[in-house]
């Protein structure tokens, strides 16, 4: 089943008389359960095509289709709707409320959504399984480690049990171990629920774990590669 299809989308970015053309007119299409990079050099758009996906933004031209739906040109309020039941994100610098603890943080979206506290509990427990941290569940982000916060982030992103993930340089901030720890916790959630992932990454030893890896360059995607072309990272 297809999660997102891009149609054609340009997206064109205004700063004074300046004018930059982030994406070219971009065809894409992920389906249900992909494990997906977008790889590029900075400013190659896949930022961009990310917040389109994401609906953060929209499209200067073209469509973005999540779940069947044309959301290009839904308002403010009915991207947030969509963006609350369908997509979890996991970003760079975290992104975690600094007062609330590890449990708090992944019960945040629940609590917006209107689950009752069974619900919650039993989700927020469930999670914190998934990503190894229920001895962490009273701890704030300044308690934990760096792979630490990255893995609530995980946990957050899955709270409201969305068909898409989208994580923009996940571990941008993280040393070796962690990571490949962060990653090998996507990969092990991708297969076990069956989310759809896609990441932007730089990084070649995240690129490695792609079952498909898209490059764009210059607001165009110029290359896609499956699995068993996709070289081994070292």
């Amino acid at each position: 089943m297809e999660v997102t299809r891009i149609e054609n989308v340009t997206r064109t970015f205004q700063v004074g008389k300046t004018e930059t053309r982030a994406l070219r007119g971009v065809n894409l299409s992920i389906e249900s359960g992909e494990f997906t990079a977008l790889v590029g050099p900075s400013g190659s758009g896949k930022t961009t095509l990310l917040q389109l996906i994401g609906c953060l933004d929209q499209p200067t031209s073209g469509k973005v289709w999540i779940n069947g739906k044309d959301v290009s040109r839904l308002n403010r309020d009915q991207r947030a709707d969509m963006r609350r039941g369908t997509i979890g994100f996991v970003f760079q610098f975290f992104a975690l409320i600094p007062t609330l603890n590890a449990y708090e943080n992944i019960e945040l979206p629940l609590l917006l959504v209107g689950k009752s506290q069974a619900e919650r509990q039993e989700r927020v427990n469930f999670l914190l399984d998934a990503v190894e941290l229920t001895d962490r569940a009273n701890h704030r982000p300044d308690q934990l480690s760096g792979g630490q916060q990255q893995r609530v982030a995980i946990a957050r992103a899955l709270s409201t049990n969305p068909s898409l993930i989208l994580a923009d340089e996940p571990t941008a901030n993280l040393d070796t171990p962690n990571g490949k720890q962060i990653m090998d916790t996507m990969t092990r959630l991708n297969q076990e629920t069956g989310v759809t992932f896609v990441f932007a990454t730089h990084d070649p030893r995240v690129i490695q774990y792609a079952r498909r890896v898209i490059t764009l360059r210059d607001g165009l995607i110029i290359d896609t590669t499956e699995a068993e072309k996709i070289p081994a990272g070292d």
